[in-house]
Formats: C-alpha cells, structure tokens, sequence
C-alpha cells in the first residue's frame, strides 16, 4: 500500500513540474513596429492639363431638312436612316396637283408669250409704215414684255418644284440638295404633305466630313481657352485614339446656371468616324506655373475631407486638413493646408492614424 501511495506521488509531481514548464517557457509575442514611409511636399514647375467633356456634333451649316416643295402625297420615300447619298440623289417621289397646275400655268404663259410677239412684230411693221400710231405700238411692247415676265415666273415655278418643263403628269421628284448621310426620316409613303410651310421635312441630311466638338468650360478656366489655342480630342469610342485640332470659338456669354461657356472644335472627319452624340473629351495644357506636389497615397479621403499624415520636428505625427487637386495619376496639387519642406506619409498612414497619433 505505502509503494502504491508513493507511486501515484510520483506521477502527480511528474505532471505538475511538465505544467509549470509550458508555462515558464511561454513568452509574449513581439509586437512588429508601424512600417512607414515618408515624402517631402515639393514645390515645383508644373504644367497641368485642362480636361473639358464635350459632344460631337454636326455642322449646323452643313445640315439640311428636306421639306417637299410642294402639298400633296408621298408615292415612295427612297432612303433610310444612315443612307450615304450624293448631291441629287432621289429622296422621295411627291404626287401633287400643284404640279400640273404649275405645268398648266407654264405652257398658258408660253401661248401668251408666243402670241404677244407675234402681235408685236405685226404693230411694229404697220408703225413702220405709218399706219399705226406710237401709242398702239408702245402697248404692244408693253404686253410683249408682260408676257415675257409672266413665262418666266412659271418656269421659274417650274424650276423650285424640281420638274422638268417637257415632262407630264402630276408626279415630282425631291432630290438631296447636298451630298452626306441620312440622320432621320420625317415622313412615310402614303402621307399627306403640305408643303415648306410643313414643321417636319421628308428627312434630315447631314456632311459628316468635318464635325464639331463642342464643351463647356468653367469660367476660371477660360484664361487659357483662346481661339488658336492647340487642343488633342479623344472619343469613348475609341480608346487609344487622339485627333489633333485647335479652339475655333470661345463663347462670349457664360450660361448664369452652370457658369460655364461654349467652346468648340472643328475636325475633319472623311472616314466619318465621328458620329453626332458621342462622347468626348479636350484636352490641352495650362501654362506652366509653381505648384506644391505630394503623392496621391499620402491623401486620405473621409466623406467629403482629405487630410494627411504630417511629421512634426518632435518626430511625432498629427493629422492635417488640406486641400488638394489632381495633377496626374500619382500626384495632386495641394492649394492649402501644407508648406513646402513638410513631411508627409505616403504609406502606412490609414495604420498610424488607427493606432493613434504619435
């Protein structure tokens, strides 16, 4: 009994000193120092680019809405949305009673015409030989001439209406006065059209070969929006891609709303790439001018403040409110809330202020 009480003893002892090992042996974990690294707030010559949304347009002078020249009813409309047509190219066939009557008035008029000169040659012959007096032969010309003006008149009737004076029947073709690419399409075959006092035209064409890009530009920014001015034009729909232009108008009136004013760019566009409605963006660079320059990591942004990290000379840290612009991808522009020579942190600076300030 007194070895068995011994051995358990024993055992009790071995598990007790086993236990008081682990916990002798166990140290506190190392805390691992805050990593920071640090810039200087430089100042220094920058030259910062001017960014400005614009829209493509097309040239107002080289739009043209197609209105039938005269009432009646559309037979066929012959293009389509997005149709590319030359100068002439047939639009739409227009059936109208306008038409004859403008044919009925031509050939009236050339009767007139016709018999009034035959008149006057009579009365200049009979004048001649003292048989008609001045007066009857001066009414003679008169009507001769009045005859003349009314054939005119139709032909030139004839002439706006798009119809030939050897031609029959009521029907007239409309043809595109200009050579482009069809925007829209007012009107269907079938319809009934009054004529150009009608507010919508047979269809809208446009000459895409040179285009505008038009912005608006804030009114701190126009002191380096002149006319001349050199400017690169990108597009959303075409990433990489660049044209090259100048600023053709600066608006002289700014809109009291927005504070902004127009600004437009012209660009040839033969392959027609640029189309009305598309995105776009101009850009050129201001002149060059001293700037305070951080890095972008050292700003962090809560809601609608940006502050950063600023070193102190007892090697502490506080934070500092600022304000800043952008100057590129990895840089901003600070307009208040640091001097040149500051130092700031550029990374660790979210653990700093979450560890608290030094």
């Amino acid at each position: 009994m007194n070895r068995f009480i011994l051995a358990l003893l024993t055992a009790f002892s071995v598990l007790a000193l086993s236990g008081c090992g682990r916990s002798v042996g166990k140290e506190p974990a190392a805390v691992r120092p805050l990593e920071l690294k640090t810039a200087e707030a430089q100042l220094r010559s920058v030259s910062q680019v001017l960014e400005v949304p614009a829209r493509v347009q097309p040239d107002p002078t080289r739009v043209v809405r197609v209105y039938p020249p005269a009432g009646g009813r559309l037979v066929r409309v012959a293009v389509r949305p997005g149709d590319v047509m030359e100068r002439g190219h047939l639009v739409a066939v227009l059936e109208s009673s306008d038409v004859s009557q403008a044919r009925s008035d031509a050939i009236k008029a050339q009767a007139e015409f016709d018999r009034a000169g035959r008149a006057l040659n009579r009365t200049k012959l009979l004048f001649e030989h003292k048989v008609l007096s001045e007066r009857e032969y001066e009414e003679a010309k008169a009507q001769e001439i009045q005859a003349r003006s009314e054939l005119e008149r139709a032909k030139a009737r004839l002439r706006i209406l798009g119809v030939s004076e050897k031609s029959a029947g009521n029907e007239v073709a409309v043809t595109s006065p200009i050579a482009g690419v069809v925007l829209d399409i007012g009107a269907s075959s079938g319809e009934l059209s009054k004529s150009t006092d009608s507010s919508t035209p047979i269809c809208t064409v446009a000459d895409l070969g040179s285009v505008w890009l038009t912005g608006d530009v804030y009114e701190k920014d126009l002191s380096v929006i002149r006319p001349g001015v050199p400017v690169q034009a990108t597009v959303t729909a075409y990433p990489g891609r660049a044209w090259q232009g100048k600023i053709a108008y600066v608006s002289d009136t700014i809109d009291p709303q927005t504070r902004t004013a127009k600004v437009r760019v012209v660009l040839a566009n033969p392959r027609r790439e640029l189309k009305p409605e598309m995105f776009a963006s101009l850009r050129l660079t201001r002149p060059a001018a001293d700037a305070l320059v951080i890095p972008n990591s050292a700003v962090l942004r809560e809601g609608g403040d940006s502050t950063v990290m600023v070193k102190t000379p007892a090697n502490k840290y506080e934070r500092r409110l600022i304000a800043a612009r952008p100057l590129n991808a990895n840089e901003v522009i600070i307009t208040s809330g640091l001097k040149p020579g500051e130092v700031v942190v550029t990374e660790g600076a979210a653990l700093l202020r979450g560890s608290g300030e030094e």
